[in-house]
């Protein structure tokens, strides 16, 4: 070994109360970023739910949805799912759809509503079907709602 692989001993050695300095200074960065990204997603949410309850359904939300049947259909696939939203934008939290009551469409609000309105007046009689399902439950309990447009022939 040469004298320049050795440490310096007259580098300063950090205080154990800088160390521990750095790590709060480290833990408070991340408390901050972490502050920052459940601000973004609250307003993320808020203007959702703005535009969910507010807003119609427009073309870009319309073009998706043919997008996404047209992917199906190339895979081969009978069915999508082309829509999702909170369950608690249903008027009952999502229980009729859980249940599969047969009143379960009046229960949906907003864009959901005008989207299930939209498939009873255009797809149903061009022989599309529609079901909604929850598809998670976080805490056991139901989180989003799907809607799946289904094309398959009816079995008879």
């Amino acid at each position: 070994m040469t004298g320049n692989d050795k440490s310096n001993p007259n580098d300063a050695v950090l205080s154990a109360e800088a160390l521990r300095k750095q790590i709060l200074e480290t833990q408070l960065a991340d408390m901050e970023r972490e502050d920052k990204l459940r601000d973004r997603k609250r307003e993320e949410l808020a203007k959702f739910t703005d535009e969910f309850f507010h807003k119609h359904v427009g073309e870009q939300e319309r073009a998706m949805i043919r997008n996404v049947v047209a992917r199906a259909v190339k895979e081969g696939k009978m069915e999508a799912l082309v829509y999702t939203f909170p369950s608690d934008f249903c008027s009952d939290s999502g229980r009729a759809i859980n249940n599969a009551d047969p009143d379960w469409p009046q229960t949906l609000q907003g864009k959901a509503k005008e989207l299930f309105d939209r498939f009873k007046e255009v797809a149903q009689p061009q022989g599309y079907r529609l079901k909604a399902m929850v598809i998670n439950f976080p805490g056991g309990v139901p989180g989003d709602i799907g809607f799946y447009l289904n094309w398959e022939p009816p079995v008879t």
